[in-house]
């Protein structure tokens, strides 16, 4: 299959490409952001075609959605911090240029495979104990906003026949190698990634804060799998609660000291932010995942193991 991945130079995005090389079910990849991607090593020579693109823009948009096209994964955006700040290029980055992607493949080729990479944040306000497909969108940030909008775009294309989309609401993904992100929950990976590393790192929130978070493989391991759910199983509601794990800030340090040592947990000072313990706080941190394991998708096997795979994924010694 010829496969168009766009936010590629981001972190999801890196590992999704090495995964997609890796499946012999892709045969030729696209992958494009706003700076150029690096192309992962490929050993079983496969065409992967970086490409440098504005996709605000309706020219590269044209460019990069093609008839022999068979799938198209969205995961560019702006984060959840930075859309909140800058309201202008949160709806251009992420609902216009993605209403215009659905455009392009509507007239080109349609009924394409879309996944789309939302979040839990489209939830906020008063919620029920447990999330679940059904409950009513009421974000509480323009990110939120604009993911929600994206969803219900997807839902009608999918309904008219013009895409067949897929709409994965992701949980809090950690931990996230590198450097801090614009997201108001990044955080929930410094404080894990930057002890590992023997770094300070600040705790913006209470500890008692529950949170909704899955590892990097078991949600890139997601996002391959939605290309294959019969679209007879999703029927019109083509949004996915992905599964994830529910643990407090507590529960997390408690699993780094298990993990990689007490003295790392000593590097985590508190200093509260008002702003991220609101964002961060209004997303739900306990889901119904009955319908996506029914699905076929799958979930982490606990905190802990996801320390250990960022450990083994960037080679740390503890």
């Amino acid at each position: 299959m010829k496969v168009l991945v766009t936010g590629a130079a981001g972190f999801i995005g890196q590992k999704l490409v090495s995964a997609l090389i890796a499946d012999p079910l892709y045969t030729d990849i696209t992958i494009t952001d706003i700076i150029l991607p690096k192309t992962p090593r490929s050993p079983e020579e496969k065409p992967v075609t970086a490409v440098l693109s504005n996709l605000a823009t309706q020219a590269d948009r044209e460019m990069l959605v093609t008839k022999d096209l068979d799938v198209i994964f969205i995961l560019h955006g702006i984060m959840s911090g930075m859309a909140e700040k800058n309201f202008e290029s949160g709806m251009m980055v992420n609902f216009d240029s993605t209403r215009g992607l659905l455009e392009c493949a509507r007239k080109v080729v349609p009924g394409i495979k879309v996944v789309f990479a939302s979040s839990l944040a489209v939830f906020g306000g008063t919620l029920p104990d447990e999330v679940t497909e059904r409950t009513m969108p009421t974000p509480s940030t323009s990110y939120g906003m604009q993911k929600m909008l994206c969803e219900y775009l997807i839902n009608d294309y999918s309904r008219r026949g013009y895409i067949d989309g897929r709409t994965l609401r992701f949980p809090t993904v950690v931990v996230r190698p590198g450097a801090p992100s614009g997201a108001a929950s990044s955080f929930v990976s410094g404080i894990i990634r930057e002890p590992l590393n023997n770094l300070p790192s600040v705790l913006p929130v209470s500890r008692d804060m529950s949170l909704w978070v899955s590892s990097p493989r078991t949600v890139v391991s997601n996002i391959l799998h939605a290309v294959n759910v019969p679209a007879e199983q999703l029927g019109e509601m083509r949004q996915i609660n992905l599964p994830g794990i529910t643990v407090t800030v507590k529960e997390m340090l408690e699993a780094l000291g298990a993990v990689g040592g007490e003295e790392r947990v000593e590097l985590v000072k508190e200093q509260k932010d008002e702003t991220v313990q609101r964002i961060v706080g209004s997303w739900p941190a306990r889901f119904r995942i009955e319908r996506a394991m029914d699905l076929g998708f799958v979930g982490d096997g606990g905190f802990a193991q996801v320390v250990k795979e960022y450990i083994e994924d960037e080679g740390i010694l503890v």
